[in-house]
């Protein structure tokens, strides 16, 4: 898979990418980031990527030419001329759709991604409206750009790749994988301070731990996130000890 990200600071990506599952997934070629400076395809000698907006108010927007430049280099062709070949071109803002588990999912069956970071007042409505084809947000907060955003796409995205991880079952136990938080885990030593590990993690009772895991998923995601279980598929026994949790509070 292939990402290719624009932003006016790349600079800011080194460490993120070279280290830990991501510098892993590279160094085995299973993905290949490529870093655009947006300034390189600003025109004019001082390669201005930013001015003011028309009607007034405070703050900078990204001007149009740069990033038309920069997307057709990659596209190969005018915007125009975009075919369903083409990779999606998504812009990292406030006002796109919130990013999760599901869209990571969605996102990780593509070949190729270009990945739009913004600046100071976002960008000419003209790039959102000819250049873009999908627009995310990580959350609703302030950051001062779309570079932190991206990182946060490329690393859920390539957790999912296959091969990516060593267990090949991790990505499925992660919390928000199944639509539930994440069960506890526990390792050596078996005791610590007079906080001993659950004694069904101990039992060798494979079913059993997995039922206890279910249940604690349950249990935690009706305690800090119930608004996940909307959505969770859940199967009648666990609609019934949901209900028996309720019931008790």
């Amino acid at each position: 898979m292939r990402f290719d990200i624009l932003t006016l600071f790349p600079e800011m990506f080194a460490g993120v990418f070279d280290a830990t599952i991501i510098g892993r997934a590279r160094a085995m070629g299973r993905v290949q980031i490529e870093l655009h400076n947006i300034r390189d395809y600003a025109p004019g000698k001082h390669r201005v990527t930013d001015d003011t907006p028309y009607g007034g108010g405070g703050g900078m927007v990204l001007k149009p030419e740069p990033l038309f430049a920069a997307v057709e280099a990659l596209l190969g062709h005018p915007v125009e001329e975009r075919t369903s070949a083409d990779p999606a071109v998504i812009l990292l803002t406030p006002q796109g759709r919130r990013f999760d588990q599901s869209v990571a999912r969605e996102l990780s069956g593509a070949q190729r991604l270009v990945l739009v970071c913004g600046r100071y007042e976002g960008f000419d409505e003209r790039v959102r409206e000819h250049v873009a084809t999908d627009e995310i947000s990580i959350g609703d907060y302030v950051l001062s750009g779309g570079e932190i955003p991206a990182m946060v796409v490329v690393e859920a995205v390539i957790r999912l790749l296959p091969g990516a991880l060593g267990d090949a079952l991790a990505t499925s136990r992660d919390s928000h994988a199944s639509g539930l938080l994440e069960y506890p885990h526990y390792t050596r030593p078996v005791e610590y301070r007079g906080h001993r590990v659950p004694d069904i993690l101990l039992s060798g009772h494979h079913a059993e731990i997995e039922r206890w895991r279910r249940r604690q998923a349950l249990r935690r995601t009706l305690e800090r996130r119930p608004d996940l279980l909307e959505k969770a598929d859940l199967s009648a026994e666990d609609h019934a000890y949901l209900a028996s949790l309720r019931q008790a509070h």
